[in-house]
């Protein structure tokens, strides 16, 4: 039995009937919204322990997903929550859906920040914990990879820093089994600054797309910049892929010419050329501990 059956056909922990959330949970204070979800520090009221209630916005997640209904079956954001347990990855307690039919998800209560907001600040502590903080995305990509998903949002938005300055993959809502139905070419969905580029032309996509988007997100923790001018449309940001991008070294002369290596050839527009592998990336990026 695949992966993907056991996750389909096994017992799941989300509740069988409808929740009430406004009777479930007390609400405390919004923590963020997405593009396609709303999340809340609530009480829950079954436990009385706070958690991370997130609520997924009904018509966006029902748009995504017709996007898939020709491909055949696709696990939604808590089935796959739910499957991981890993230390760099936020833990998800259960799943359901509202009586308002909106889907939610209940995970561990995080505090902290995301790394999109220490890039923005160019701050002493991204600076002195950049390469450790890699790492860990590192090692908790390789764990999602090797539980045979493309992730396609790798991105500082969706990753959190701890107040113990450990790193959480938090955001699942675009990921896609790995499997040769969802990796034919067509659909695009993403942030276009962190999308690779046989993605942006309809290509076959799999898993090193992700390793594009993990190579831009290193590229911005030493830089505080993109690799290409940034765009606001797909069309835009395909033109960038006709030039190299920029040498990290040109604009941040103080990243290691090792650190420069690794993170330039995860960028490499093929993709056969890229790291074949995040986990590759990854042991490369250890090895690069201790340069002056």
């Amino acid at each position: 039995m695949s992966i993907f059956s056991k996750l389909f056909s096994r017992p799941s922990k989300s509740t069988k009937a409808k929740v009430d959330l406004d009777r479930r949970f007390e609400k405390q204070h919004k923590l963020g919204k997405g593009t396609m979800s709303q999340v809340w520090q609530a009480i829950d009221r079954t436990t009385g322990q706070p958690v991370a209630l997130k609520i997924l916005d009904l018509e966006k997640t029902a748009a995504f997903e017709r996007r898939f209904v020709k491909v055949g079956p696709k696990p939604t954001e808590g089935q796959v929550s739910l499957s991981f347990n890993h230390p760099r990855i936020v833990k998800t307690l259960s799943h359901g859906v509202a009586t308002t039919g909106e889907q939610f998800l209940v995970q561990e209560l995080l505090h902290g920040q995301n790394l999109a907001t220490y890039i923005d600040r160019r701050s002493d502590v991204l600076v002195q914990n950049r390469l450790e903080w890699m790492i860990q995305v590192g090692q908790g990509m390789t764990y999602f990879h090797s539980r045979q998903f493309i992730h396609r949002d790798l991105c500082p938005p969706n990753i959190f820093i701890t107040d113990q300055l450990e790193v959480k993959l938090i955001d699942f809502g675009l990921v896609v089994p790995n499997t040769p139905p969802f990796q034919a070419p067509g659909n695009r969905t993403g942030k276009v600054n962190y999308m690779a580029p046989e993605l942006l032309k309809r290509l076959k996509t799999d898993q090193r797309i992700d390793v594009f988007s993990f190579a831009v997100t290193c590229y911005q923790m030493c830089s505080g910049k993109f690799p290409w001018p940034s765009g606001n449309t797909l069309d835009e940001v395909q033109s960038h892929f006709s030039n190299p991008p920029t040498d990290l070294r040109e604009i941040a002369p103080d990243v290691g010419k090792r650190l420069t290596t690794v993170i330039m050839r995860g960028l490499d527009a093929n993709p056969t050329q890229r790291w074949q592998s995040i986990n590759q990336m990854t042991a490369f990026l250890e090895d690069c501990r201790g340069e002056g």
